[in-house]
């Protein structure tokens, strides 16, 4: 397994409103790239820290080895969005999702959920989460897609858009792509996404922000 980054001080405790001490809440969410191998081990990372439930696109299962994501994270598809619900009473899973989370991290995002997201589209589970996500909230978003892709007018158009948003990008980095190719679109390293929104959750939490649900 990859390393996930060099551990830090404050033992990833956060304040709830009853005053005691709890890990934080990570919604990891993966979408149709083939940099979606790298879930499993992007959710051992997290789980360490944190809690961590999965929320997967059907595209995304190509490449997600579930028997290797940590047992005790739960693991949510569109399949369970559509039979959670029977009649009125019954949890909406995605409304669930979003009040369960201190953090959403979507790695790997591809270009077609970006664009579905720019655009407020919301045809499936994790597409959902994110049009009922409450952006006082951080949502950070790991981009990966072929060069091509990635250069695309469309592309730029679309992160100005989930910029407005709020939302935080952890940029795609350049090396030898799955198509062959050599350039920029390949996901940020699993030990950078972890490191990140663990030391920006840290700076919120030394600041007095605490994410936490009502």
């Amino acid at each position: 397994m990859m390393a996930c980054s060099e551990p830090l001080d404050s033992g990833g405790s956060i304040l709830v409103n009853s005053g005691g001490l709890r890990k934080p809440r990570i919604l990891l969410a993966a979408s149709g790239s083939v940099a979606a191998i790298k879930f499993a081990n992007l959710s051992h990372c997290f789980s360490e820290w944190a809690e961590v439930i999965g929320v997967a696109t059907r595209a995304s299962l190509r490449f997600i080895d579930r028997t290797a994501i940590p047992k005790d994270v739960i693991l949510y598809t569109d399949d369970d969005e559509w039979h959670s619900w029977n009649k009125l009473g019954d949890r909406v899973l995605h409304i669930e999702l979003c009040r369960w989370a201190d953090i959403m991290v979507i790695a790997p995002l591809s270009a077609n959920t970006l664009g579905k997201i720019a655009g407020g589209l919301c045809d499936n589970l994790l597409t959902c989460v994110v049009r009922a996500w409450d952006y006082s909230k951080p949502l950070f978003v790991a981009p990966a897609m072929n060069t091509l892709m990635w250069t695309n007018p469309f592309t730029e158009r679309h992160l100005m858009a989930v910029d407005e948003l709020g939302i935080n990008l952890i940029p795609p980095v350049p090396k030898r792509l799955a198509c062959g190719t050599y350039g920029n679109g390949a996901m940020a390293e699993t030990s950078t996404i972890f490191s990140t929104v663990r030391l920006f959750f840290e700076k919120k939490s030394e600041q007095g922000v605490y994410y936490r649900n009502k």
